[in-house]
């Protein structure tokens, strides 16, 4: 069935919306203080992240894409397979519903960012940031993080293995990629793997009330989730549409 542009930006704006619920509020689970689940592990936001892309691909896949990342959005874009004229409306709702998203977060977990004084802490909840220091590292890590995982859900989504109807197969492969991933490349970075999961909470957590004076948002780091994941998606959809078509 095809759907309306009006539609699919509907999808795509619900779709990134619930990512960053489900996403952000593992690691909120995680990382606050006072919640059930303080200091429950990696792997809590690994298992979240994995399935806060799996449930809008269920959801939506089918109407939009469930790109809700511009990285995927853009690399389809440059790979051929996706109208360069809907890029923008996509980034567009895919930032709103980043944004949304986090602000509900947030709102769910008001009394323990209250309870929070570790600026690192509270800012994990909203974006990434390089463990180590070192932004040539978190570049190398947020690419190669993203390369996966644009090439992996294209050739997860384009095997014969979930056609013929078998298509929310393919999907639940994709949630499974993105856990996989948060698993192995999380600990440098976070990871982002997505401009819009980082930038749209980042700008919220610069400007929401806190009681905190040491905010910091570290303006400094934020183009890296941005610029290394777009060069990411460009090159995993053009690599997989030179060796195995699109």
């Amino acid at each position: 069935m095809d759907f309306s542009l009006t539609t699919r930006l509907a999808a795509e704006f619900f779709g990134t919306a619930i990512m960053i619920i489900l996403g952000n509020g593992s690691v909120a689970n995680v990382e606050l203080k006072g919640t059930k689940g303080t200091h429950s592990g990696w792997m809590t936001i690994s298992v979240g992240y994995g399935f806060a892309v799996m449930i809008p691909a269920l959801m939506f896949g089918s109407v939009s894409g469930n790109h809700i990342n511009p990285a995927f959005t853009i690399g389809l874009a440059f790979a051929g397979a996706f109208p360069w004229s809907e890029v923008l409306p996509y980034i567009g709702v895919q930032l709103l519903g980043a944004l949304v998203g986090q602000f509900i977060v947030y709102l769910c977990f008001k009394p323990h960012y209250d309870m929070t004084d570790d600026n690192d802490c509270v800012l994990g909840t909203f974006s990434t940031a390089d463990a180590s220091g070192s932004k040539a590292n978190g570049f190398i890590n947020e690419f190669f993080g993203t390369l996966t995982l644009v090439f992996g859900a294209l050739a997860i989504t384009h095997s014969p293995v979930f056609g013929h109807g078998n298509q929310g197969a393919g999907f639940i492969g994709i949630g499974l990629l993105v856990m996989v991933i948060v698993t192995s490349f999380g600990g440098p970075t976070g990871p982002a793997l997505n401009p819009a999961r980082d930038l749209a909470p980042r700008f919220l957590f610069q400007i929401l009330p806190s009681h905190r004076t040491n905010r910091n948002a570290h303006w400094d780091y934020a183009w890296i989730p941005v610029v290394a994941p777009i060069l990411a998606g460009i090159c995993g959809a053009l690599l997989y549409k030179v060796v195995f078509g699109l």
